[in-house]
């Protein structure tokens, strides 16, 4: 695995003992999966980017972890959930068993080819196709 970044190595040195697996196990997935994005704590929790564009990370809420794909709702893998009220989707997990590895790694495959404009929302004035999407 490359060297991670202080930020994301300090994120997860504060994990509690029940998120800490859970996240420990996406951080080696998305990792494998991306290697080539670039990636920092954003916002208080890591986020994977292509081209300066979000497009994967996860954070420890109160009672899960949380991974988030910024262009989720537009993938075909199904196992995501609706997050918010632009293109998000999310899973929650409470134990590194839940984790579908399978599942994950077709997410970031279509992370990879799928995704909608976050890095030019306020200069575009809202979320337009930037990969893998027709044009609105």
């Amino acid at each position: 695995m490359r060297t991670l970044p202080d930020d994301i190595r300090a994120y997860h040195a504060a994990l509690d003992a029940e998120a800490a697996p859970v996240c420990e196990l996406l951080l080696e997935t998305i990792e494998r999966e991306l290697p080539d994005a670039d990636r920092k704590v954003w916002h208080a929790h890591p986020v994977w980017f292509f081209d300066g564009n979000p497009v994967v990370g996860y954070d420890r809420l109160k009672a899960s972890v949380r991974l988030l794909f910024w262009s989720g709702q537009s993938f075909t893998e199904p196992g995501l959930s609706v997050e918010g009220s632009f293109k998000a989707a999310e899973a929650r997990f409470t134990d590194r068993s839940q984790v579908d590895v399978g599942a994950l790694e077709r997410w970031l495959a279509e992370a990879r080819e799928i995704q909608w404009n976050y890095r030019d929302i306020r200069k575009n004035r809202g979320l337009v196709p930037l990969k893998g999407l027709p044009e609105v």
